[in-house]
């Protein structure tokens, strides 16, 4: 521990097992009584007088130290049992994997930086069950097929999962997919997923559950860069450079992604039209942060993004610019409360051009060109106080405003033939609470959440025929709670079980934007209203030796009026969908996940997931009561394996398993199974230099992603190599 002289005052340092600082832990003196607790960077200030302190922290074993002799380390936490704490964003506090009634998964560092991909959802999809409305990697996909799927609920272009960052939520404004070459790729220190309803908390989205990328924060003096370069000319470039000075830090980060990427349409079905579709991205964030009263931090970040894509033909493109901003506080209390608030705002422009392609795809004829600005502003704030040793308490409010525009210019014969413009607002406010108590081998749960959504302002303007006219507004006012209950029966097996009520409204995308991905037209509907679900999930957890965890769960969530694209229409060249609230939708299943170490060179991480996901009831239409929901897979399962040794270096391999699904409402058009095996191998040289090669799709399968209704695939065997660079702490 490294005690310094600051007037009069001693100052010292808490880490964990991986020198990231533990914010939050508790000084305690000899009797017992907290003296202070740590801020963000982990650093705490102690009176004179002082001879013993002991440091507590949630999921970590507590260290007693004595004060009397300077000692050059920090203090270094060492978990109970690495694999049994998680940070469990569901409940916006540290609790132990054995206490969670919420199945929660953590991609570490080491997860992330050895993916054989590049890009986060690739890398999330090593989680059983996480997978994209479409099966295609993002750096190929068009952005408005990025919703992701948990538990089995599917999506569409939006998604029925919240995705956040830093407490801010990063869904795309207008659409909400998900912009997965957004973030700096090593401005990232895990991800944090979170299955299973959590709408008391988050409000709108988080049906399925939710996503936390968890930021890097500048403890240190400290520089990492990223290279690497492969196959269809993908290079993947990325900087991050941390300054600490007293109270002062600063973060900078940026990355440049691009590829020439592949052709999409399977081979027996292209014609001349088709070329690779691709990415070209490229990405920057800045933070300072400023400590105060020893405790606390407060901060100033910005974010840039750009990207420009080719969707698979030489008229169908689409680039995004986006800019996000937040300041926000994070203080502790020395009673062990934690206030966090957030200030957020973002302004994207969004252009899509869309096209007409003949059965023989030989030549190609443009329609439309969209052009979307919109901004957002929101505001967010939570405070948690634990009372006594066993109850913790948490209440919050958010609010967030959307004002967004669509400008679509339609063409006939390669020339302007009509203007179709829409705006609208769209407004989320929401307040919270839980109460979580922790008696002896019991972990209790409840929380609810008042949601008031509104959609207003909505106008459309034609030409021809040269009119104005207004949208249906509507508001709705929901209320979720949620119920928690863990039971441990001995100190490394517990049973779990909760149940939870949870939303998700319709964006304005889907309210007001036609929308395309190939030949697949997606018609608006602006009485679309919001989707409401109902779940539970029971299920065990055990932690035995060897750093092995387990858990299993039985889940089952029924989700009234889905907003789903229903087909109107099928020729060989097109679909025709519009956006419906379908009668209901069910999907119940079993998820098992796993982790062991049974040697200091080997770990095994996998899962599974079951999924039964139909109709259950749709009055207008009762043939489709009984059909799969499109793109679920009933069977998924992930394996990774993961050999390493100091003075060879590391191998890790990763098999991802999925079954057939179908890509329609209509179950006509069916996806084949598949099994795809990926590779990562790395040395390092010294402490500072790392050189790595990564594979994906090592058989070279041929993986079904979408029939539009041409038969796409998905990645083909492409490889990398690269070097990482790293400076400091």
């Amino acid at each position: 521990m490294c005690f310094a002289q600051v007037n009069q005052r001693l100052t010292g340092q808490v880490v964990d097992s991986e020198n990231f600082p533990v914010r939050g832990a508790s000084i305690r003196s000899s009797d017992g009584s907290i003296i202070t607790v740590t801020n963000s960077s982990g650093q705490f200030w102690l009176g004179a007088g002082v001879t013993e302190i002991q440091v507590t922290a949630p999921g970590f074993v507590t260290v007693s130290v004595a004060i009397g002799v300077v000692n050059p380390q920090s203090i270094v936490l060492k978990a109970v049992a690495d694999p049994e704490f998680v940070s469990v964003t569901a409940y916006l506090s540290p609790v132990a994997s054995l206490d969670s009634p919420a199945s929660t998964r953590t991609l570490t560092t080491t997860e992330l930086n050895e993916s054989a991909s590049p890009v986060l959802d690739d890398k999330i999809r090593q989680i059983p069950g996480a997978e994209l409305y479409r099966r295609s990697s993002s750096l190929v996909a068009n952005p408005t097929s990025q919703g992701i799927s948990l538990r089995g609920l599917g999506s569409t272009a939006a998604s029925r999962t919240m995705v956040l960052s830093d407490d801010i939520p990063i869904l795309d404004p207008y659409g909400a997919w998900i912009h997965w070459e957004e973030m700096p790729e090593l401005s990232i220190k895990s991800v944090d997923v979170v299955r299973g309803g959590v709408s008391d908390l988050y409000g709108s989205s988080a049906i399925g559950g939710v996503i936390d990328f968890v930021p890097v924060r500048a403890t240190g003096d400290a520089f990492n860069f990223l290279s690497s370069y492969g196959s269809e000319n993908t290079s993947d470039n990325a900087v991050l450079g941390t300054l600490k000075a007293g109270k002062w830090s600063a973060l900078a980060a940026g990355g440049l992604l691009r590829t020439d990427g592949y052709i999409l349409t399977a081979p027996s079905e292209r014609g001349t039209v088709d070329i690779p579709s691709n990415v070209h991205a490229q990405n920057g964030a800045v933070e300072i942060d400023r400590e105060f009263l020893s405790t606390g931090r407060v901060f100033l970040r910005g974010n840039g993004f750009n990207e420009a894509r080719s969707n698979g033909t030489p008229l169908q493109t689409n680039a995004t610019r986006l800019w996000r901003y937040a300041s926000g506080v994070d203080w502790t209390a020395a009673s062990g409360g934690s206030l966090v608030a957030r200030v957020f705002g973002d302004n994207e422009h969004y252009r899509q051009s869309f096209s007409s392609i003949p059965a023989n795809r030989d030549s190609e004829t443009l329609t439309r060109i969209g052009l979307t600005p919109a901004q957002e502003l929101g505001a967010a704030a939570h405070w948690s106080q634990p009372i006594g040793g066993k109850l913790l308490v948490v209440g919050g409010a958010d609010t967030h405003d959307v004002r967004a525009t669509d400008f679509e210019t339609n063409y006939k014969n390669d020339e302007p033939s009509g203007i179709l413009d829409t705006s609208a607002r769209q407004r989320q406010t929401g307040i919270y609470g839980e109460a979580l108590w922790t008696p002896t081998k019991w972990t209790l749960s409840a929380g609810g959440r008042v949601d008031h959504f509104s959609n207003f302002d909505a106008t459309q303007w034609t030409s021809p025929p040269l009119g104005e006219a207004n949208l249906p507004s509507f508001s709705q006012t929901v209320f979720d709670p949620r119920l928690g209950v863990v039971r441990r029966l001995t100190n490394n097996f517990s049973l779990t079980a909760s149940a939870f009520r949870a939303y998700r409204a319709p964006t304005q995308n889907e309210l007001y934007r036609t929308g395309q991905v190939g030949q697949e037209l997606t018609k608006a509907n602006p009485n679309l209203r919001s989707e409401r679900a109902t779940g539970w999930e029971t299920g065990v957890v055990l932690v035995t030796r060897y750093n092995t965890t387990l858990r299993t769960s039985y889940f089952w969530t029924q989700v009234n009026d889905p907003i789903t694209a229903l087909t109107l229409s099928t020729t060989p060249t097109e679909i025709i969908e519009m956006r419906e609230n379908l009668g209901q939708i069910e999907s119940r299943g079993v998820s098992l996940d796993a982790e062991t170490a049974p040697t200091r060179w080997l770990s095994l991480i996998g899962g599974y997931q079951y999924a039964n996901a139909t109709v259950t009831k749709f009055a207008p239409e009762p043939a489709l009561i009984g059909s799969r929901i499109p793109q679920v897979a009933r069977n998924m399962g992930t394996l990774q394996a993961r050999f390493s040794d100091r003075r060879v270096g590391a191998l890790s391999l990763q098999g991802r398993m999925s079954g057939n699904q179908y890509d329609n409402d209509l179950n006509t058009y069916l996806l084949h199974s598949y099994f795809r095996l990926d590779a990562y191998a790395s040395h390092d040289f010294g402490h500072r230099l790392e050189v790595f090669a990564a594979g994906e799709n090592l058989f070279d399968r041929d993986i079904e992603v979408g029939r539009t209704p041409t038969l796409t695939l998905g990645t083909p065997r492409v490889g990398r190599f690269g070097i990482r660079v790293r400076v400091g702490e």
